[in-house]
């Protein structure tokens, strides 16, 4: 208890969340295969966006980085080092190493690009020779989870940013012929509500995965979830100590799929059932294909199988396709049911 007590702020327990399964099982299975591309979560407001999204961060078991590094760079992966650090291990100089706990990085409303990307003191590095680099949110968020609460709201040309980011897995910051580049591999995860507006559909089709949540109706749930954050308001350790037990059980499960992740495999004829279903929906590109089988690949992993059965696509291919459709005004029936109609049909 002393030891959850050091704890600056307690962060609500991710396995005491009721409800909300879309958004659960999305961020957990970007967290496994953060190439996935993250997720974008619309829905009502009040409905515990944040709160899960801060739940799942906390969960997370710590990484090992650099010491005194900015960029949490990976002792060992050459992919998820800084620069400096590659030059200091090809000098063969040691460097100290620690634990910390998965970046949880927030990206406000009213960010620049210098905010997001970092800035090049360029009057130091012209009168001294140095490349100066006053980090981002981008470099603080790498190997970690960057959340941009009202994405919907956030101007267009720092979304596309942060999905070239996320999907590149770095940064490059240019002025005056000065460039400087580094690793930005995070798990972007977006919320908004639809009714302030909807993304532009470029812009959607580039989140790996589309959760939606609503308000619970109903009454005995309710009751349910206002009890459980009274309880965490009044007592928020012994909340945490209650749930301690499944909390390490989700952790453990994580890092046996990501471990086991590599070695899954999907069958041929799946494959080609899947891309059966992207093109009768008429998804454009193959963003869509390569998300579903990533998802049901880390799926599978997380159910501990080696191979992709036919359920796990059913349970996932939804959350993975629904914002890739081509919305008609005069439809009626909404983008999940329509997936799901013709899921029913190929997966038999």
């Amino acid at each position: 208890m002393n030891k959850i007590k050091k704890q600056t702020r307690p962060v609500f327990p991710f396995t005491a969340i009721i409800g909300q399964e879309e958004m659960k099982l999305s961020l957990v299975l970007n967290v496994i295969d953060p190439k996935i591309g993250g997720v974008m979560i619309m829905g009502d407001r009040g409905t515990g966006k944040s709160t899960t999204i801060r739940a799942i961060a906390d969960l997370l078991p710590k990484i090992e980085v650099i010491s005194d590094d900015i960029f949490n760079s990976h002792p060992y992966d050459y992919d998820l080092m800084s620069d400096f650090v590659k030059q200091q291990i090809e000098n063969k100089i040691n460097l100290d190493k620690t634990l910390i706990k998965v970046p949880m990085v927030d990206l406000p409303l009213g960010a620049t690009e210098d905010r997001l990307c970092g800035t090049i003191d360029i009057e130091k590095a012209l009168n001294e020779g140095v490349k100066s680099f006053e980090p981002g949110l981008l470099a603080r968020a790498n190997r970690g989870i960057l959340y941009v609460d009202e994405v919907n709201l956030l101007d267009d040309h720092l979304v596309d940013i942060l999905l070239d980011s996320a999907a590149s897995g770095w940064n490059t910051v240019e002025r005056e012929g000065i460039s400087i580049r580094h690793p930005a591999r995070f798990v972007l995860v977006g919320s908004g509500n639809p009714e302030e507006g909807e993304l532009r559909p470029q812009l959607l089709d580039r989140f790996g995965m589309h959760a939606e949540i609503r308000t619970v109706r109903d009454p005995s749930l309710r009751v349910q979830i206002v009890e459980q954050r009274t309880q965490f308001d009044l007592d928020p350790y012994s909340c945490i100590e209650n749930f301690r037990d499944q909390q390490n059980e989700l952790k453990e499960s994580i890092v046996r799929a990501q471990n086991r992740l590599n070695n899954v495999v999907i069958d041929y004829d799946l494959k080609v059932k899947i891309s059966q279903i992207c093109g009768i929906l008429n998804v454009d590109g193959l963003r869509g294909d390569i998300v579903t089988n990533r998802a049901a690949k880390a799926f599978a992993a997380y159910q501990n199988k080696d191979e992709v059965e036919i359920d796990d696509v059913k349970k996932i291919i939804k959350l993975c396709l629904r914002h890739r459709l081509r919305k008609d005004p005069l439809d009626t029936i909404d983008s999940g049911s329509k997936v799901n109609e013709v899921v029913d049909e190929i997966l038999i």
